[in-house]
Protein backbone atom coordinates (compact mmCIF):
# COMPACT_ATOMS: atom_id res chain seq x y z
CA UNK A 1 0.00 0.00 0.00
CA UNK A 2 1.54 3.26 -1.57
CA UNK A 3 1.79 5.85 1.88
CA UNK A 4 -0.43 8.70 1.68
CA UNK A 5 1.06 12.07 -0.04
CA UNK A 6 1.94 14.64 3.15
CA UNK A 7 -0.80 17.06 3.49
CA UNK A 8 -0.75 20.53 2.20
CA UNK A 9 0.42 23.12 4.87
CA UNK A 10 -2.15 26.00 3.77
CA UNK A 11 1.61 28.19 3.13
CA UNK A 12 1.87 29.27 -0.30
CA UNK A 13 5.01 28.51 -1.58
CA UNK A 14 7.27 31.83 -2.47
CA UNK A 15 9.92 31.74 -5.49
CA UNK A 16 13.34 31.60 -4.05
CA UNK A 17 15.49 34.72 -5.09
CA UNK A 18 19.09 35.00 -5.30
CA UNK A 19 20.59 38.02 -4.21
CA UNK A 20 23.50 37.40 -6.14
CA UNK A 21 21.09 37.09 -9.23
CA UNK A 22 19.62 40.17 -8.20
CA UNK A 23 22.44 42.37 -7.87
CA UNK A 24 23.57 40.76 -11.40
CA UNK A 25 20.18 41.19 -13.05
CA UNK A 26 20.34 45.30 -11.75
CA UNK A 27 24.01 45.19 -13.25
CA UNK A 28 23.10 44.23 -16.41
CA UNK A 29 20.39 46.54 -16.48
CA UNK A 30 22.70 49.50 -15.57
CA UNK A 31 24.53 48.50 -18.15
CA UNK A 32 21.99 48.31 -21.01
CA UNK A 33 21.04 51.58 -20.05
CA UNK A 34 24.30 53.70 -19.65
CA UNK A 35 25.46 51.65 -22.99
CA UNK A 36 22.30 53.31 -24.70
CA UNK A 37 22.30 56.45 -23.37
CA UNK A 38 26.26 56.50 -24.98
CA UNK A 39 25.19 55.55 -28.17
CA UNK A 40 21.94 57.86 -28.42
CA UNK A 41 24.29 61.25 -27.75
CA UNK A 42 26.77 59.86 -30.28
CA UNK A 43 24.79 58.32 -33.10
CA UNK A 44 21.34 59.69 -32.59
CA UNK A 45 18.29 57.82 -31.45
CA UNK A 46 17.03 56.92 -34.58
CA UNK A 47 21.02 55.42 -35.50
CA UNK A 48 20.86 53.05 -33.01
CA UNK A 49 19.18 49.64 -32.94
CA UNK A 50 18.98 47.02 -29.76
CA UNK A 51 21.33 44.84 -31.35
CA UNK A 52 23.98 47.49 -31.49
CA UNK A 53 23.04 48.24 -27.53
CA UNK A 54 23.65 44.79 -26.96
CA UNK A 55 27.00 44.07 -29.06
CA UNK A 56 28.29 47.34 -27.29
CA UNK A 57 27.70 46.47 -23.73
CA UNK A 58 28.62 42.62 -24.38
CA UNK A 59 25.13 41.21 -23.84
CA UNK A 60 23.22 39.01 -25.67
CA UNK A 61 19.98 40.62 -27.85
CA UNK A 62 17.41 38.71 -25.62
CA UNK A 63 19.22 39.74 -22.54
CA UNK A 64 17.98 43.37 -23.52
CA UNK A 65 14.63 42.67 -24.38
CA UNK A 66 13.95 40.89 -21.55
CA UNK A 67 15.90 42.85 -19.14
CA UNK A 68 14.91 46.86 -20.71
CA UNK A 69 12.45 46.02 -23.54
CA UNK A 70 12.79 47.49 -26.43
CA UNK A 71 14.30 50.99 -27.92
CA UNK A 72 11.83 53.07 -26.56
CA UNK A 73 11.41 51.36 -23.66
CA UNK A 74 14.83 52.31 -23.08
CA UNK A 75 14.37 55.97 -23.21
CA UNK A 76 11.12 56.28 -21.44
CA UNK A 77 13.51 54.42 -18.55
CA UNK A 78 16.14 57.11 -18.89
CA UNK A 79 13.55 59.77 -18.97
CA UNK A 80 11.97 58.69 -15.97
CA UNK A 81 14.79 58.08 -13.65
CA UNK A 82 15.56 61.82 -14.69
CA UNK A 83 12.58 62.69 -13.07
CA UNK A 84 13.14 60.89 -10.23
CA UNK A 85 15.98 62.66 -9.62
CA UNK A 86 15.65 63.36 -6.03
CA UNK A 87 16.41 67.36 -6.71
CA UNK A 88 13.06 68.10 -8.25
CA UNK A 89 11.29 67.11 -4.74
CA UNK A 90 13.68 69.03 -2.98
CA UNK A 91 13.16 72.13 -5.30
CA UNK A 92 9.29 71.97 -4.70
CA UNK A 93 10.14 71.65 -0.66
CA UNK A 94 11.75 74.43 -0.48
CA UNK A 95 9.48 76.52 -2.84
CA UNK A 96 6.48 75.05 -0.33
CA UNK A 97 8.58 76.62 2.71
CA UNK A 98 9.19 79.95 1.26
CA UNK A 99 7.60 82.97 2.27
CA UNK A 100 8.38 85.72 0.02
CA UNK A 101 7.31 85.54 -3.82
CA UNK A 102 10.77 86.57 -5.04
CA UNK A 103 12.30 83.73 -2.88
CA UNK A 104 10.02 81.13 -4.65
CA UNK A 105 10.89 81.93 -7.70
CA UNK A 106 14.52 82.39 -7.19
CA UNK A 107 14.41 78.48 -5.59
CA UNK A 108 12.62 77.40 -8.22
CA UNK A 109 14.78 78.80 -10.98
CA UNK A 110 17.88 77.24 -9.50
CA UNK A 111 16.23 73.85 -8.95
CA UNK A 112 14.87 73.88 -12.41
CA UNK A 113 18.45 74.88 -14.06
CA UNK A 114 20.09 72.23 -11.68
CA UNK A 115 17.61 69.70 -13.30
CA UNK A 116 18.13 70.40 -17.23
CA UNK A 117 22.14 70.97 -16.62
CA UNK A 118 22.36 67.56 -15.17
CA UNK A 119 19.76 65.98 -17.96
CA UNK A 120 19.76 68.42 -20.96
CA UNK A 121 21.36 65.77 -23.28
CA UNK A 122 19.28 63.50 -22.40
CA UNK A 123 16.29 65.48 -22.93
CA UNK A 124 17.71 66.59 -26.22
CA UNK A 125 17.89 62.67 -27.30
CA UNK A 126 14.31 62.63 -26.29
CA UNK A 127 12.72 65.76 -28.11
CA UNK A 128 14.64 64.21 -30.83
CA UNK A 129 13.47 60.62 -30.77
CA UNK A 130 9.59 62.35 -30.19
CA UNK A 131 9.88 62.79 -34.53
CA UNK A 132 11.02 59.37 -35.16
CA UNK A 133 9.00 57.22 -33.04
CA UNK A 134 5.18 57.49 -31.61
CA UNK A 135 5.90 55.61 -28.28
CA UNK A 136 8.80 58.46 -27.94
CA UNK A 137 6.27 60.71 -28.77
CA UNK A 138 4.31 59.62 -25.89
CA UNK A 139 7.10 59.81 -23.21
CA UNK A 140 8.04 63.59 -24.64
CA UNK A 141 4.31 64.08 -24.25
CA UNK A 142 4.15 62.77 -20.36
CA UNK A 143 7.32 64.27 -19.68
CA UNK A 144 6.54 67.54 -20.60
CA UNK A 145 3.10 67.25 -18.44
CA UNK A 146 4.96 66.07 -15.24
CA UNK A 147 7.06 69.03 -15.73
CA UNK A 148 4.26 71.51 -16.05
CA UNK A 149 2.75 69.65 -13.20
CA UNK A 150 5.67 70.64 -11.09
CA UNK A 151 5.91 74.39 -12.07
CA UNK A 152 2.12 74.55 -11.34
CA UNK A 153 3.13 73.78 -7.83
CA UNK A 154 5.15 76.98 -7.58
CA UNK A 155 2.47 78.66 -9.25
CA UNK A 156 -0.05 77.86 -6.49
CA UNK A 157 2.41 79.18 -3.58
CA UNK A 158 2.41 82.52 -5.57
CA UNK A 159 -0.75 82.60 -5.32
CA UNK A 160 -1.22 81.93 -2.22
CA UNK A 161 1.01 84.42 -0.89
CA UNK A 162 -1.17 86.64 -3.26
CA UNK A 163 1.30 87.63 -5.40
CA UNK A 164 0.45 86.86 -8.85
CA UNK A 165 -0.56 90.12 -11.11
CA UNK A 166 -4.24 91.03 -10.86
CA UNK A 167 -6.49 88.57 -12.97
CA UNK A 168 -3.71 86.21 -13.41
CA UNK A 169 -4.84 82.58 -12.94
CA UNK A 170 -3.43 79.89 -12.17
CA UNK A 171 -3.26 78.01 -15.74
CA UNK A 172 -1.81 81.41 -17.11
CA UNK A 173 0.80 81.77 -14.63
CA UNK A 174 2.48 77.99 -15.01
CA UNK A 175 1.99 78.57 -18.91
CA UNK A 176 4.64 82.08 -18.44
CA UNK A 177 6.68 79.45 -15.85
CA UNK A 178 6.55 77.07 -18.59
CA UNK A 179 7.93 79.62 -21.57
CA UNK A 180 10.57 80.58 -19.20
CA UNK A 181 11.72 77.72 -16.92
CA UNK A 182 10.66 74.68 -19.84
CA UNK A 183 13.53 72.95 -21.53
CA UNK A 184 13.11 75.05 -24.86
CA UNK A 185 14.17 78.17 -22.57
CA UNK A 186 17.65 76.23 -21.32
CA UNK A 187 18.21 74.93 -24.21
CA UNK A 188 17.97 77.98 -26.71
CA UNK A 189 20.17 80.49 -24.12
CA UNK A 190 22.94 77.90 -22.85
CA UNK A 191 23.25 75.21 -26.46
CA UNK A 192 22.19 77.69 -28.88
CA UNK A 193 23.48 81.25 -27.84
CA UNK A 194 26.33 79.97 -25.59
CA UNK A 195 24.92 81.35 -22.16
CA UNK A 196 26.49 79.92 -19.10
CA UNK A 197 24.04 78.48 -16.73
CA UNK A 198 24.64 80.87 -13.81
CA UNK A 199 23.58 84.05 -16.66
CA UNK A 200 20.41 81.81 -17.58
CA UNK A 201 19.55 81.02 -14.93
CA UNK A 202 19.62 84.37 -13.22
CA UNK A 203 17.84 85.63 -16.31
CA UNK A 204 15.21 83.61 -16.54
CA UNK A 205 14.66 83.84 -12.82
CA UNK A 206 14.24 87.89 -13.68
CA UNK A 207 11.86 87.70 -16.33
CA UNK A 208 9.29 85.09 -15.12
CA UNK A 209 9.29 87.29 -11.83
CA UNK A 210 8.87 90.18 -13.98
CA UNK A 211 5.85 88.71 -15.96
CA UNK A 212 4.30 87.14 -12.53
CA UNK A 213 4.20 89.56 -9.79
CA UNK A 214 2.37 91.95 -9.08
CA UNK A 215 3.72 94.98 -9.34
CA UNK A 216 2.15 96.56 -6.45
CA UNK A 217 3.85 94.17 -4.35
CA UNK A 218 7.15 96.59 -3.37
CA UNK A 219 4.57 99.40 -2.14
CA UNK A 220 2.39 97.55 -0.07
CA UNK A 221 5.47 95.62 1.64
CA UNK A 222 6.67 98.80 3.56
CA UNK A 223 3.19 98.96 4.70
CA UNK A 224 2.19 96.05 5.90
CA UNK A 225 5.69 96.40 7.84
CA UNK A 226 4.79 100.41 9.15
CA UNK A 227 1.33 98.37 10.19
CA UNK A 228 3.30 95.83 12.08
CA UNK A 229 5.59 98.65 14.23
CA UNK A 230 2.83 100.56 15.02
CA UNK A 231 0.41 97.73 16.46
CA UNK A 232 0.39 98.90 20.35
CA UNK A 233 1.93 96.08 22.71
CA UNK A 234 -0.45 94.03 24.73
CA UNK A 235 -0.37 94.30 28.21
Amino acid sequence: MNPAPPAPSGKAGRPYQSPRRAQAAAETRATILATAMRLFLEHGYGGVTVSDIAREASIAVPTVYASTGGKSAILATLIDTAQRDPIVEATLSAVRDRRTPHDVIRVLAHGVRVDNERYHDMVQVMVAAATLDETATATLVESDRRYRQDLAQAAHRLRDLHALRPGMTLDRATDILWFYLGHQAWHLLVADRQWSWDDAERWLGEQASTALLDPGLEQRAPTRARRRRARPREG
